[in-house]
């Protein structure tokens, strides 16, 4: 039997040590990718909610118009536009409750800079409360490796009046609760949104 190595890879000889390369590897991850793998958390949670019939909340996809795709690749989009601004990333129903609520991962080191909050979703959280439904943040803090809901109106409040460019953790700790992290759900945020909104 013939083994076939790859082209420029000649075969070990029986008891051949290896030299493995000392390049080094950059383990750092972009900031976006970050906020991916907490976005993906959430996802798990809601998709436990789901399953356990406790709730029903899904991601909102985003609104894009796709322009121009490459099939060569196995039909990939080379050129899109967003049809409109984004709102929230999620929203469903609670106990037949309306919940609408952002997520948001910071890696300041103190604060919570308002610059990551555009405007349109504040003016979105803003219709969603005024119509009576349940719309939050949920603001993971890196750096100090902790989770909060904080109800929106806080946050509202805080952009309109802007006492400060950036919304101190202390802050968000008085008026926001701290999320229980574990393994499924990963944030199990639900018991919160019970204890506050609905009682």
């Amino acid at each position: 039997m013939t083994i076939k190595y790859p082209k420029g890879i000649a075969p070990r000889a029986e008891g051949e040590i290896v030299k493995r390369s000392k390049r080094k590897i950059n383990a750092k991850v972009a900031s976006g990718n970050r906020g991916m793998a907490f976005e993906a958390d959430i996802n798990n949670s809601n998709a436990y909610y789901k399953d356990h019939d406790l709730a029903l909340i899904t991601k909102r996809p985003t609104p894009i118009n796709i322009v121009k795709v490459d099939y060569s690749k196995g039909a990939t989009i080379t050129q899109a536009y967003f049809e409109t601004q984004s709102t929230t990333d999620y929203n469903g129903v609670y106990k037949g409750h309306y919940i609408d609520f952002e997520a948001k991962s910071t890696h300041g080191a103190a604060s919570f800079p308002l610059s990551n909050i555009p405007h349109q979703q504040i003016e979105h959280l803003e219709r969603v409360i005024a119509h009576g439904g349940i719309a939050f943040f949920l603001i993971q803090c890196v750096v100090i490796n902790e989770t909060y809901l904080v109800p929106a109106s806080f946050i509202v409040k805080f952009y309109r009046e802007r006492p400060r460019q950036s919304i101190p953790f202390a802050d968000l700790k008085t008026n926001g609760y701290l999320v229980n992290e574990g393994y499924s759900p990963r944030y199990d945020y639900l018991p919160i949104v019970e204890e506050v909104f609905l009682k």
